[in-house]
């Protein structure tokens, strides 16, 4: 389920019987500094919660290759959806250099 970083969509995802959420990162994405930080902040904790309820976690959203670290350190994301920003980016360098940026940039 694509949800907001928000518990009670969370704890309803659990509810309705979702076995994996998707935690919209598009707020974290198009914010500027401060309004960031309270985003990711919010993102965490609907992470924490999503896997304390045995949910499978994901994020995705308007990620891309200045935004991800922060969202990539989260422990209990298990999987990141950065795939139109992989496809921009090979549009200018080529698919095998965009990935190859993209994984060297997950792997610090």
């Amino acid at each position: 389920i694509f949800l907001d970083p928000d518990e009670a969509q969370v704890r309803k995802a659990k509810e309705v019987g979702a076995d994996a959420i998707e935690i919209n990162t598009g707020r974290y994405a198009e914010s500027i500094i401060r309004a960031a930080k309270n985003e990711l902040e919010r993102i965490e904790a609907a992470a924490r919660l999503g896997d304390e309820l045995g949910l499978e976690v994901l994020a995705g959203h308007g990620l891309n290759y200045t935004n991800v670290i922060a969202i990539a350190r989260i422990p209990q994301i298990v999987e990141l959806n950065i795939g139109h920003s992989i496809v921009s980016r090979a549009a200018l360098v080529g698919m095998e250099r965009a990935v190859r940026d993209m994984v060297a940039l997950l792997g610090r």
